[in-house]
């Protein structure tokens, strides 16, 4: 393959990070909000729902810091591409014990893997990072995040020309949750996750620069409504894993269908649209 992103990360070897938070109720009241839940999630003292520990040990970096796209320029685990993209490709967690809301948790954060490949779109850098969040002194979760990064100068993905914001997905799974997302949301959850890429609120960017046809769903935004219906659907049993894949970007104005079903101490959920049967995918192992 091309040497120029091997070749980029070659003597690439971040060392570990390490930082705390005190898990305060209001990001969590703040996103339950944004869900339409009829109340908080959690309050002080109860469990963390799973993946909602994204909402907290947050960066906000100077604005001058901050790249073209609205990523920052550089920073401890985004590596060095040449005109760097980032697609948020999935990941895995494992619950030893959830994090308690309001208590104090500390975050180690390292990267675990580097994987160069060719893609339809030119060459792509897989960048694993792993953290592990501990409170009282024992470790509660571990987690792996799958970044992909492309060079600019590579090939763009195709994506449709035109949405039909009208059309919605036919259900496979007896769990299921709707929701039509719009820019109000989009722009809340940016600042819930303190994200600042572009192709969530920008329009003329996405479409001129990214090459999207219209503002995209967050991949994180993704994951946890397929985890809402664990939690809707499945509220006495207790996550002791689960990983999710994100294969093909959703836009706003469609209509998502989070769906699925649970057996045999599993649950396996999607994100479809109209178009699209596989937008996004979870499994889910319960204790």
């Amino acid at each position: 393959m091309p040497a120029s992103l091997t070749s980029s990360v070659e003597s690439w070897h971040p060392e570990p990070v390490t930082d705390e938070d005190a898990l305060p109720p209001g990001p969590t009241a703040a996103l339950s909000a944004l869900l339409d839940l009829p109340g908080t999630a959690a309050e002080s003292g109860d469990p963390l729902p799973p993946l909602w520990q994204w909402l907290y040990f947050l960066h906000w970096a100077p604005q001058q810091a901050l790249g073209p796209d609205g990523h920052l320029r550089d920073a401890r685990f985004l590596p060095p591409v040449p005109d760097r993209r980032r697609m948020f490709a999935g990941g895995r967690c494992e619950i030893i014990r959830p994090l308690r809301l309001g208590a104090p948790a500390g975050r180690t954060s390292s990267l675990a893997a580097v994987t160069p490949k060719q893609g339809r779109s030119g060459e792509l850098l897989f960048v694993t990072e792993r953290q592990e969040f501990r409170q009282d002194g024992r470790v509660c979760l571990v987690e792996e995040q799958d970044i992909v990064y492309r060079s600019g100068d590579g090939s763009p993905p195709r994506h449709p020309g035109t949405l039909d914001d009208s059309a919605a997905a036919e259900p496979e799974g007896p769990w299921q949750l709707r929701l039509q997302p719009d820019e109000t949301l989009l722009f809340r959850f940016s600042a819930l996750t303190a994200n600042a890429h572009r192709i969530h609120y920008d329009t003329p960017y996405v479409r001129d620069v990214e090459g999207y046809p219209g503002l995209v769903v967050h991949g994180p935004l993704l994951a946890l409504l397929m985890l809402q219906l664990v939690r809707r659907n499945a509220p006495e049993r207790q996550v002791r894993s689960l990983s999710y894949r994100l294969h093909r970007p959703a836009f706003v104005g469609e209509h998502l269908l989070a769906d699925g079903s649970a057996d045999d101490g599993h649950a396996r959920l999607r994100i479809a649209t109209h178009r699209e049967v596989r937008h996004a995918t979870a499994e889910v192992a319960f204790a």
